[in-house]
């Protein structure tokens, strides 16, 4: 394995029930395949041939479970995944808004994060608002 890189990401959600259908378009749309259900209704998501990188979609759970993410709050802003090819971040596009999900900024190259060499992104979000993000960069 290589050093640094991500083994797994749990994503705290507030109703697994209404979270999963997206992330279950996401992360299989990214290659991932569901290998494991909790009692709570959450799962575990691998990404096939890789072995190491797993995606938990988790209840959140208790007093300090909080609501309300944005840039200027505490806590995680977003989680981005590469995409290997820009046409994958545009089919995902057409995918979610199919599903219906809430676009934040449609596929679009965003100069600005790579100092002007390329990067082309959508951004939405999850039900309960956690910022997802799909990016290609050459």
């Amino acid at each position: 394995m290589m050093r640094g890189r991500i083994h797994h990401l749990d994503r705290k959600v507030s109703d697994p029930e209404r979270s999963l259908p997206l992330y279950e378009l996401f992360l299989k749309h990214m290659g991932h395949r569901e290998v494991d259900q909790n009692a709570d209704g959450g799962t575990e998501w691998d990404l096939v041939g890789d072995g190491f990188m797993s995606v938990g979609i988790v209840k959140a759970r208790g007093p300090n479970a909080r609501h309300g993410h944005g840039r200027d709050t505490p806590g995680p802003h977003h989680a981005a995944w590469g995409s290997p090819m820009l046409e994958e971040v545009d089919a995902l596009f057409a995918k979610l808004q199919a599903f219906g999900a809430n676009t934040l900024d449609p596929p679009a190259d965003y100069p600005r994060y790579n100092q002007g060499k390329g990067y082309y992104a959508v951004f939405f979000a999850d039900p309960d608002g956690l910022k997802l993000e799909y990016v290609w960069t050459p």
